[in-house]
Formats: C-alpha cells, structure tokens, sequence
C-alpha cells in the first residue's frame, strides 16, 4: 500500500478567503487550453484568431461551471433538487457533472458558433483536443480534495484516504481518470488532430474515447453512496451516462468517414 500524500486542499488561505487546489486546478484547465487553441490557431491558415479562441475559452467555461452544476444537481441529487430548487445553487457544498458540463459546453458553443458564423462541428472539432487538458487537471483536483475515491482493493498501490469514514485500502481511480482521461485522451486526440480529418471525426473520437474510459474506470470508482448500482450489481450512473457517449460517437465516426467532408481548422502540422 502507498502513503496517500495527504496535501492541504486549500492551497492559499487569508483571513475568511480560502483558495482551494480544486479551483486552482479549474483555472491551469482553462489556460493550458486557452494556450494549446492558440497554438492550434496560428496553424489554421486564417480560419482562427486569437480573439476567437479568447471568446471560445470563456464560452466554455461558462458552459462547464453551469452545466456542470445543473447537470450534478439533475443526475445526482434529483430527488433534492425536486424538494429544495434553491439547492442548486449552493455552489460551495460542492458538486459537478462531466456529463452536465459537456451539454453545457454544446449549447454553449452552438452560441458560439452562431457569434462567428462557423459550423458548429467545425467549432467542436478545434475545441476537442483542448479539453483533456481540463479534464486531467480537474481529476488531479480530486485526488488532492481526497474526493471520489476508488472501490476496496488489496493492489499494492492501494491508498486509504483520510476523508474515507471507512479507512479502507482504496483504489486511487482519480489518478486512473487522469492518465486515460486526461494524459491518454489528449494524445490521441492531439495524434489524430495534427493532419486534416473529416468534419465530425475529432470531436466523435472524444466522444467515444471518454465514454469508453469512464465506463472502464467506474469499475474501480466507488460509486456515489447515495445512488449506489443502478443495475446488475455493477452498472454505476456514470457508466449509464457515458454509454451513449460511447455509441453516439462510433456512429459519428462511421458517418464522418462515409461523408469525407474536412473540418475547417486544422492543428499544427509540425
């Protein structure tokens, strides 16, 4: 078994203002994104500015900070959001949903894409490859919170999490979500970004490449104790919510294949 590192969760505190490493992890998501769409933007020839990336950044994260608490709220506590509404928007008990966040990002990029007059796929295709970057700095933000912990194990590198009331030997699935998620997810997306693809095919790789790492790394989550399995002793609402991720996106991909129509911007060629 590993010592877990037991960092501080707060990383700065003055007087009644507590910065959390979650929040910090919230924003080095957003830079290292607001850094790799500008990147990706000088190899567009002309097909993005640095204004529209700016614009694109706020946009999602708008999209991620709402959709993800809306989204928490109606996936993981419906039966509190019906007899309290006003719990909502109790932001500071915590609580946010890739699942809410990502149809957060969609509506918010169908505005985005209106703003500018571009394709919409167009618009999701840029923007995949940048979102890993959020997403493995968001997990390392849970492990740090020593939140959203893994399931019993006897695996050597098993940690007991001192927010566990059990204190239970525990598998460390954040880190598990941050290397398929976000180190993994990257990769492939940035791999297969690099050379002009057909509209659709780079954000419906995102779709199923997470939807298949969710549902393999939920199998050593703990799942939330207040829902517990949805269905056959193991199926858990984060693999019931990912599963038409997964589907949605190898159907894209086969579409996007067929048709052969190219994306507008393209990533770096070097």
């Amino acid at each position: 078994m590993i010592d877990y590192p037991n960092i501080d969760p707060v990383a700065i505190e003055i007087g009644p203002l507590a910065v959390h490493w979650y929040g910090i992890m919230y924003l080095i998501g957003f830079a290292g994104a607001y850094l790799l769409g500008n990147y990706r933007a000088k190899h567009s020839a002309g097909a993005w500015s640095q204004e529209q990336v700016s614009d694109m950044i706020f946009y999602g994260a708008m999209g991620v900070i709402l959709g993800g608490r809306i989204g928490y709220a109606f996936f993981y506590q419906f039966d509190r959001l019906l007899a309290e509404p006003l719990s909502i928007l109790r932001v500071w008990e915590g609580g946010m949903s890739f699942h809410g966040g990502l149809i957060g990002v969609i509506l918010a990029m169908i505005l985005f894409a209106r703003k500018y007059n571009k394709h919409f796929v167009d618009v999701m295709d840029f923007l995949a490859p940048l979102v890993p970057i959020g997403l493995g700095t968001g997990r390392l933000g849970n492990f740090i919170g020593g939140e959203l912990w893994g399931r019993q194990t006897d695996v050597s590198w098993a940690m007991i999490f001192p927010t566990d009331p059990l204190q239970l030997a525990r598998h460390p699935s954040q880190l598990y979500q941050f290397a398929l998620e976000g180190v993994l997810l990257f990769s492939i997306l940035w791999l297969i970004s690099r050379t002009p693809k057909p509209r659709y095919f780079v954000s419906a790789s995102f779709l199923a490449f997470y939807g298949l790492f969710r549902i393999l790394v939920e199998f050593f989550r703990e799942p939330d104790s207040h829902i517990g399995y949805i269905a056959f002793g193991w199926l858990t609402q984060g693999q019931l919510l990912s599963i038409p991720m997964l589907l949605a996106g190898l159907a894209l991909i086969i579409y996007s294949l067929q048709k052969q129509q190219i994306s507008q911007p393209l990533a770096a060629k070097k």
